[in-house]
């Protein structure tokens, strides 16, 4: 069994945000392969469903992105899940635009929704991290991933995400490296 989080904030307004690729991820996990309708639980919107023989639980918590980890400890308690099971996908200012870097564990690089999530549940779990790029003037970071993608942009995260989703058996494997490298180079 695991657990997906796509980290966003749940505004109407915050939907294209850059800082809100996670959510974008998860919708359209749950659109190919079927999962259940999203329903309130854990203070997030939650799916369910099987991937290839294995049962996933799928999250967008509600908590606002500081808050991230209130709703995923909340979660791995009640369907006694182990963190080491949890796959949260995420935006990353240090990872090229378009790109994505996936890791077990390590640093929150000043990401609070990791922060958030590594308070709670321990940094034990698996990340992937999708490249927005860094702000090309002088904007402030928590500006900058609270714009919106421009239409380059938003072709670019599509093209991403397709390809997270045409190699969504690497991961369940949880070959991290692997997953990586094929989905950064389709």
């Amino acid at each position: 069994m695991l657990l997906f989080v796509g980290l966003g904030n749940p505004t109407p307004n915050s939907e294209n945000n850059r800082h809100n690729v996670g959510f974008k991820v998860i919708d359209s996990i749950n659109k190919k392969f079927g999962l259940s309708k999203q329903k309130p639980k854990f203070k997030g919107l939650l799916t369910t469903g099987n991937i290839q023989n294995k049962k996933i639980y799928a999250i967008k918590p509600l908590t606002f992105m500081n808050n991230s980890g209130i709703c995923i400890r909340e979660l791995l308690e009640y369907f006694k899940i182990d963190a080491e099971n949890v796959i949260v996908f995420h935006d990353d200012l240090d990872v090229e635009f378009g790109k994505i870097k996936a890791k077990f564990g390590g640093s929150n690089a000043g990401h609070n929704g990791v922060a958030s999530i590594d308070k709670f549940i321990g940094k034990d779990y698996s990340r992937i991290r999708i490249g927005i790029g860094k702000p090309q003037d002088k904007i402030q970071v928590a500006d900058y991933v609270l714009q919106n993608f421009n239409e380059d942009e938003v072709m670019g995260i599509e093209k991403i995400t397709e390809n997270i989703i045409d190699s969504i058996s690497i991961l369940l494997d949880k070959k991290l490296d692997l997953f990586s490298s094929t989905v950064n180079n389709k």
